[in-house]
């Protein structure tokens, strides 16, 4: 309809001095709020986030200054939820993970696998950012969201934008980084704020793998930080054998699930010689944050600390790298009794495997 304004959600933002609605959009000119039955019209602020990664629409967040009558709202358009007192110290969640985004999406093994994982490393809620996927994986998305783990955010923006595919316009063109990734991150970082002590920020193929507890790192580093994760790639093309005596497991009943099974990859990538960006993610407690993007914090109340590592299984980064130069990491490996038992569960319960399939 010529509209050069998207609006993705709507949050309560009573952390700045003025209170205010913030509208996740493209631009806008006004505000139109209606408070005890009279309309409130005002011009509204814009803070146009600068990583857009060289794509024509990128994230902007525009704010609303509310009516002194009005401070605290009952009702925000497109998304709702109960208002809580922001200074409480207890939320339903002490750990959450965002995944962003799923567009066409059939890797239903090691989606099962990571959700595994991540309850392992005291994850207790994933918000992910759906466009579409295949039969098996929604038969998953719906079996963990019964059991309270997941919640699925249907995301719509190519109805609206060409989204690209990849990183950047030179390597698939379109209106909007990587099918909208940025402002689905922003969306959770809002949604989670007050449900959620704290929250991570990366994709299905990634495990943050912290050496030590959250609380520890608070102790460490200080509260209200967000902690980066140094991102190790872990490339899927190459199923190696461990080092004597670890041996991988034996999982033929795996073969016909769609899907990488992550335990066959035990072999990380060299980091590459600095200052090459790493692809950072990140935990946070997320009321210390404003704006995120893809690899780290683009505003926030406090400062940043760097620790540990995340693992990223996906095809290999340094694509001149041959096997003989990948080094083993057994980490994943401490973990394949407890995880390939419970991913056996799931598989049976969603009829990917036999039931006497053990």
């Amino acid at each position: 309809n010529g509209s050069r304004t998207l609006l993705i959600s709507a949050y309560l933002e009573h952390r700045t001095r003025t209170k205010k609605v913030c509208w996740f959009r493209k631009v806008s000119l006004q505000c139109s709020l209606r408070c005890r039955e009279q309309l409130h019209v005002s011009r509204a602020s814009v803070d146009i986030h600068w990583d857009h990664f060289g794509f024509p629409y990128g994230m902007a967040d525009v704010s609303c200054p509310l009516p002194p009558a009005c401070q605290a709202p009952t009702h925000v358009a497109v998304t709702s939820a109960a208002i809580r007192n922001p200074g409480t110290a207890a939320f339903p969640y002490t750990f959450t993970s965002c995944f962003s985004t799923m567009y066409n999406y059939t890797n239903v093994l090691q989606l099962v696998q990571s959700l595994e994982m991540l309850q392992f490393l005291g994850v207790n809620r994933v918000v992910v950012y759906k466009t579409n996927c295949s039969a098996e994986t929604q038969r998953v998305l719906d079996y963990y969201s019964d059991k309270g783990l997941v919640e699925v955010v249907p995301w719509s923006l190519s109805e609206y934008l060409k989204v690209s595919r990849r990183a950047k316009p030179d390597q698939d063109p379109g209106d909007i980084h990587y099918f909208g990734q940025i402002p689905a991150l922003n969306d959770c970082l809002y949604r989670s704020m007050y449900r959620s002590k704290y929250v991570a920020l990366h994709d299905p193929d990634e495990f943050i793998l912290p050496q030590t507890l959250l609380p520890l790192l608070e102790r460490k580093y200080g509260v209200n930080k967000c902690y980066k994760f140094e991102n190790n790639w872990v490339p899927s093309e190459f199923a190696l054998t461990p080092p004597a005596p670890q041996t991988l497991p034996q999982l033929d009943r795996w073969q016909n699930v769609s899907g990488v099974n992550i335990l066959n990859h035990v072999y990380i990538e060299p980091a590459p010689q600095k200052p090459v960006f790493n692809n950072y993610k990140i935990i946070t407690n997320p009321r210390s944050v404003y704006s995120v993007t893809v690899h780290g914090v683009l505003r926030s109340r406090g400062s940043k600390a760097v620790t540990d590592c995340i693992l990223c299984c996906r095809p290999r980064r340094q694509t001149e790298l041959k096997p003989e130069q990948l080094i083993y990491d057994g980490r994943l490996l401490k973990y394949s009794g407890r995880l390939v038992s419970a991913v056996n569960g799931v598989l049976r319960d969603n009829g990917l495997l036999p039931k006497d399939a053990m």
